[in-house]
């Protein structure tokens, strides 16, 4: 029943840089175990003195990697979101750190909307876009697949078309290992978004690379904040799968992977980071549980639910045909994009707007 707090590093303390005052309450990060990875923010500066879009800018990623592009002095960043309220809120919080130097522009609209994203295109002629607006959650997506495939796959087509159009740089993707031999309707479609980023770099007009991520700690709608919920409330703590396991990263881990591989990128390349050995979340749960001052199963219970619908025990990072390639940092490694038609591919996306949007379908 004792509150569980962090103290600061014992050398810190016998050198006196740190007062003992400086208790901390249990963070995300003391979940990971792992420590937390640093990349090298040098290779960012491609967007320093730029236009940059970020689509979903107003979400749990795209919000922090405007916070980190901001690090970088791009001239302006627009955040494209069809949530105004988020976007509200992150712009304030830039101004007010940055005090208007970058500029921030918010724009609402959807990336489902073609007109709507060449009008952003139009007034902003960005050099950099990063491609953050997506349906993430796997059951839901199980129930709505039309919705999904509208969201992120036509989404991330008309962006990297209007991207293309307007002669961007860098058009970066974010995916998720769920992409990897897809088990759900949310994967598959996030599949299908790499192989738009593809089909465009094959066209040689815009360099795009996609980004894979693992669960991410503290997202929106992630186990974390539910599972802090739930502690909260007494509990139970509820888990589908007692064999789930998953790899884990950090919202900032996440963002600078992004930042880094638009500047690595050259032919449609898939970077994923080296998130460590993946984690059984009944084990996260358990440390959560500790970390908050209860005992696992005895003050707070763990009920398991049974899988949901779509959901995998394990996820991958790599499909076996991609192979896997060493950059020049350690921590990031290269997937290499499995050869398509894209002239085939594209007008298959064509047919399927045309029967997504089809009122008499």
């Amino acid at each position: 029943g004792i509150p569980v707090k962090i103290a600061p590093d014992i050398a810190d303390l016998e050198n006196s840089r740190i007062s003992y005052k400086e208790m901390r309450s249990v963070d995300i990060l003391d979940l990971l175990s792992r420590p937390e990875i640093k990349l090298n923010p040098d290779v960012c500066k491609y967007v320093t003195g730029k236009t940059v879009l970020v689509t979903g800018g107003g979400g749990s990623i795209g919000s922090e990697l405007c916070r980190q592009i901001a690090r970088y002095n791009p001239e302006k960043i627009v955040i494209f979101d069809i949530y105004e309220n988020n976007a509200y809120a992150l712009k304030n919080s830039l101004d007010r750190h940055y005090f208007g130097n970058p500029k921030i522009e918010i724009r609402i609209g959807s990336v489902r909307e073609y007109a709507r994203l060449k009008e952003i295109f139009e007034e902003f002629h960005p050099s950099s876009v990063f491609h953050a607006a997506a349906h993430k959650h796997v059951p839901l997506m199980e129930d709505s697949p039309y919705e999904a495939i509208k969201n992120n796959v036509l989404g991330t087509y008309n962006t990297a078309k209007c991207a293309n159009e307007y002669g961007v740089d860098n058009f970066v993707l974010l995916s998720t290992d769920k992409a990897v031999n897809p088990t759900n309707v949310m994967g598959a479609t996030k599949r299908m978004c790499e192989m738009i980023a593809e089909a465009y770099t094959s066209r040689g007009i815009v360099k795009c690379s996609c980004t894979r991520f693992g669960n991410v700690l503290g997202s929106a709608g992630s186990v974390i904040p539910l599972f802090k919920r739930q502690i909260a409330a007494g509990g139970p703590v509820t888990l589908t799968d007692k064999r789930i396991i998953r790899y884990f990263m950090t919202i900032p881990e996440a963002s600078q992977l992004v930042l880094q591989s638009g500047a690595m990128a050259n032919n449609g390349e898939i970077f994923v980071l080296d998130m460590g050995e993946p984690v059984k979340i009944v084990d996260l749960a358990e440390n959560i549980i500790r970390l908050s001052g209860y005992t696992p199963y005895k003050d707070i219970d763990i009920k398991f639910t049974g899988l949901r619908p779509g959901e995998k025990l394990y996820e991958e990072l790599l499909m076996d045909e991609e192979g896997l390639e060493a950059t020049a940092n350690n921590l990031i490694h290269i997937g290499k994009p499995i050869d398509i038609n894209e002239n085939d591919f594209l007008a298959g996306l064509e047919e399927l707007s045309e029967i997504m949007y089809d009122d008499n379908a």
